[in-house]
């Protein structure tokens, strides 16, 4: 009797199993007459918007250097410091706090004559030390660029105005754009006569707007400088999106 029960059970799981294989046989041959064709794409529509935000510069940002030379580096090195000090002070002094105020390079290398016989003599080393400054009184940049070179500065350069809280503005421009796609979005699927569902994708190109400058590197020196006005302008922050939503 147990044998009997044995050879039942055992036939019907040869059977399912059969029953399976089968079926998982008829499934992949459905599926090789599909390959190398092209599938249906998802039903949607694409839509792009696009956000603009114009806003101030409030801040400046501007760079100087200050360069001495000596056949002793520790010489050269102490009338830098002595320079740096002196302009860092008078920076700060103009309302322009510590943190906004930084080394941006520091070089020494050694200045060579070569006599006409072909060989080289040392002459000095030089000691070459950038500041970067940035301003966020804009108002007070020229007056601070017009004095500096009493102090010891040998050159200033990379002037650029541009904005404090420049990801805030973007996403001001970004929030515009998608706004604006819904809206288009809304438009299209009502002359398509569809309904929007879900959003299948998403994509940004932001532009970036290039630096404001102002004017040329400057070479200063202790002659008496005039005040220069530095018009700042305006920055144009763009942001164009793409959404692609479902449709039914």
């Amino acid at each position: 009797m147990n044998k009997e029960k044995i050879y039942y059970f055992a036939n019907v799981g040869l059977i399912l199993l059969s029953i399976f294989l089968l079926s998982k046989t008829i499934s992949e041959i459905k599926g090789w007459g599909l390959i190398g064709k092209d599938i249906a794409p998802q039903t949607t529509i694409s839509v792009s918007g696009k956000g603009e935000v114009v806003v101030k510069p409030d801040i400046a940002t501007f760079s100087f250097s200050i360069q001495e030379e000596s056949l002793i580096v520790s010489d050269a090195q102490n009338k830098v410091a002595k320079s740096e000090k002196e302009a860092i002070s008078f920076i700060e002094k103009s309302g322009v706090s510590k943190d906004d105020i930084k080394v941006s390079g520091y070089n020494i290398y050694p200045r060579y004559d070569y006599l006409k016989t072909g060989k080289q003599t040392l002459v000095a080393y030089v000691i070459s030390e950038s500041i970067e400054v940035k301003v966020r009184d804009i108002n007070n940049a020229g007056k601070i660029i017009g004095s500096l070179g009493e102090l010891g500065v040998t050159n200033l350069s990379g002037l650029t105005f541009s904005v404090d809280k420049y990801d805030d503005i973007v996403k001001q421009a970004r929030e515009k754009a998608i706004a604006d796609a819904k809206l288009n979005a809304k438009s299209l699927a009502k002359d398509l006569g569809v309904s929007l569902s879900r959003i299948v994708n998403f994509s940004e190109n932001g532009s970036t707007p290039s630096p404001i400058y102002y004017g040329k590197a400057m070479v200063m020196s202790s002659i008496e400088i005039a005040t220069p006005e530095l018009p700042s302008g305006t920055n144009k922050i763009i942001s164009n999106v793409s959404i692609i939503y479902e449709i039914r």
